[in-house]
């Protein structure tokens, strides 16, 4: 009983110092976004011997962050919603229609998943200018539909799996049409994995800053909050002090989202990993 108790308590000591570890950023981030910057250079780690929240009115007006934040909403907003709608019904017909096309077709999104994006990001250049897809609302819109797809496909078609297929097939037998059944009935069902593809790509989406500044480019109309907070680091100064308060800006409202949405994210995971 000692030994169990010992152990118990190692593990989560263990637990506790990870978690510290964790934490330490954003302590860092917080602090040091009420300071002036000479301060900062100082003393990082250290509370402000003056609170400074003026930090996050310059930064409002600086980089027009209503505008900025609107952007942010918008493309995170309109790329989820279509990633959470083509991977379900995608994954949907992959599992429901095992034909040798789909089972091709479901190899090639997981095998897109591992390409490095480093690797395509000169020919994306070149393709979206092709299409005139850079600059524009669009343009990003379906890059990040390209890039999201092949996860978000793969955790549907793991989670489709552990829908009775006897629920549907009642459902067509009391006159339900084929479009019905999946909407009616099948996609009320996912909602676990529907939640886990939103935080796992919202998350990725509004913190993402190579994508939209190949593809965004000087539009400065579609500048999103990562692409706005680089304009307080130049060639020979770096405004940390602006730089933080604006990443704080930045990061509250997707922090929010995922502390509201977190509890279904293990069983979102776990469902869409192991049924398939």
């Amino acid at each position: 009983m000692t030994a169990s108790r010992s152990r118990l308590w190692a593990i989560a000591t263990a637990a506790i110092l990870l978690a510290l570890i964790f934490i330490a950023p954003f302590y860092f981030v917080l602090v040091n976004s009420l300071k002036a910057l000479g301060e900062i250079m100082v003393d990082a780690a250290s509370l402000p011997d003056k609170y400074l929240f003026s930090n996050y009115s310059k930064v409002w007006d600086i980089i027009k962050f209503p505008k900025a934040l609107w952007n942010s909403i918008l493309i995170t907003g309109i790329s989820v919603t279509g990633i959470v709608i083509i991977s379900a019904m995608t994954g949907y017909r992959i599992v429901r229609k095992p034909t040798v096309f789909n089972k091709i077709l479901f190899t090639c999104f997981i095998s897109a998943m591992i390409i490095p994006f480093q690797s395509v990001m000169l020919q994306l250049v070149r393709v979206t200018s092709f299409l005139e897809l850079r600059a524009n609302l669009f343009g990003i819109v379906v890059c990040y539909l390209g890039f999201g797809l092949s996860l978000s496909v793969f955790l549907f078609h793991g989670f489709i799996k552990s829908v009775p297929l006897e629920i549907e097939e009642a459902a067509v037998v009391d006159g339900c049409s084929p479009y019905g059944v999946f909407w009616r009935i099948v996609f009320p069902l996912l909602r676990p994995i529907i939640v886990t593809v939103i935080i796992l790509n919202g998350l990725w989406i509004w913190n993402d800053y190579l994508l939209p500044v190949l593809i965004i480019g000087s539009n400065k109309d579609l500048t999103t909050i990562p692409l706005a907070i680089t304009r307080f680091f130049g060639q020979y100064t770096k405004q940390w002090d602006l730089a933080l308060a604006g990443l704080t800006m930045g990061i509250t409202p997707i922090i929010i989202m995922f502390l509201m949405l977190q509890k279904h994210i293990i069983e979102g995971i776990s469902s869409g990993s192991l049924k398939g």
